[in-house]
């Protein structure tokens, strides 16, 4: 796969249900865990045109790391329960913020960040990381969002079980 093609019209249900069967493509046949989020994060910047920000973070020692993202520099480390990310890897759940300035405890990593979206990616019942999308505009993620990066997740966690 060379460039990503996407020629929906039809808003982001349109761009996603083009984008899933690329991003499966974009994976397929490489076994590296790294290339393959580093390619995903890439490929969701640029279709996703209102996502300022999008990476993965990744457990190591009981915390997030900064994993592969698309973006301005972002926060090494993050606890467990804290800010989005570490909330959204606690709970195990995705979490859709309209507004971060709403959320209690949200890290400003981009002083720019206006909302944001939080998808788990689980291993069993443990989280081993999130994927994390901010946008510089509020209400830019909404339930279409969340469904769709949590296809998005499922990829990642496939490709981690084959790696790990």
């Amino acid at each position: 796969m060379e460039q990503l093609k996407i020629t929906a019209t039809e808003g982001k249900s349109g761009v996603y249900s083009e984008l899933l069967p690329q991003l499966e493509s974009l994976v397929s046949g490489e076994a590296d865990f790294i290339a393959n989020t580093a390619n995903l994060a890439a490929a969701l910047k640029q279709a996703l045109p209102y996502a300022s920000w999008v990476g993965f973070y990744f457990m190591k020692n009981g915390e997030l790391v900064v994993g592969p993202f698309q973006g301005k520099v972002a926060c090494t480390r993050i606890r467990v329960g804290s800010g989005v990310c570490g909330t959204a890897a606690a709970r195990r759940k995705t979490i859709v913020v309209p507004n971060v300035a709403e959320f209690p405890g949200h890290i400003y990593c981009d002083p720019d960040s206006r909302s944001e979206i939080v998808v788990p990616l689980l291993k069993g019942d443990e989280a081993f990381g999130v994927l994390d999308l901010d946008s510089s505009e509020y209400n830019s993620f909404d339930s279409v969002d969340a469904d769709n990066l949590q296809r998005v997740a499922r990829i990642v966690e496939r490709l981690h079980a084959s790696a790990v």
